[in-house]
């Protein structure tokens, strides 16, 4: 089996470039991402969890759970790239809208390691530490963003890209400690 390369790492976000963005969705959507907000933080617990469980003591991940958590990883992203102001367009449940993450399906017996979720987070962590400081930068970014939409109703093309590369950062991150999608361990890359 040829080894992947970073391209075609197990999880890959694109999301598209808004030609303009409206200016008073983007000034209330500090209030308007509430809602879909709370429902997610509901959804997501216990996730990993289990999913932890299921690989260490049976070596399985289901079809139908993984299915689960990547939509509901989707819906994450949807939310968060709404948040972010990167689409106007309210996060959807089933429609991939302005963003596309694709997460592969693992082989659970020959793709991934019965005992590697038990230590997965403490791998992650020089991830963890690059990542805080790369989301403290791209709030300035969003923010920066939010003033400059409000005036000129675009998305500043660099920052635009930064707050993506970031996202797909945290979704490659995601894929191997959280979703336990993979085994290849995350690149150190916002491309």
């Amino acid at each position: 089996m040829p080894k992947k390369s970073s391209q075609a790492y197990a999880a890959r976000l694109d999301i598209d470039y808004p030609d303009s963005l409206n200016r008073v969705s983007t000034f209330f959507r500090p209030i308007l991402v509430i809602p879909i907000g709370i429902i997610l933080s509901l959804l997501s617990t216990g996730l990993w969890f289990a999913t932890l469980l299921m690989l260490v003591f049976r070596m399985k991940y289901p079809r139908w759970w993984f299915d689960f958590a990547r939509e509901l990883a989707r819906l994450t992203t949807r939310v968060g790239a709404y948040a972010a102001l990167l689409t106007d367009t309210y996060p959807s449940t089933t429609k991939d809208q302005a963003v596309h993450l694709e997460i592969d399906y693992p082989d659970a017996e020959k793709d991934l390691n019965r005992w590697l979720p038990l230590v997965k987070w403490l791998l992650a962590i020089p991830h963890y530490v690059i990542l805080v400081i790369l989301w403290f930068f791209a709030l300035f970014a969003i923010v920066i963003a939010w003033f400059a939409i409000l005036i000129t109703g675009r998305y500043p093309r660099g920052l635009f890209n930064y707050v993506v590369g970031v996202f797909r950062w945290s979704i490659r991150v995601s894929a191997y400690m959280y979703l336990l999608a993979t085994d290849q361990y995350p690149p150190f890359s916002m491309n």
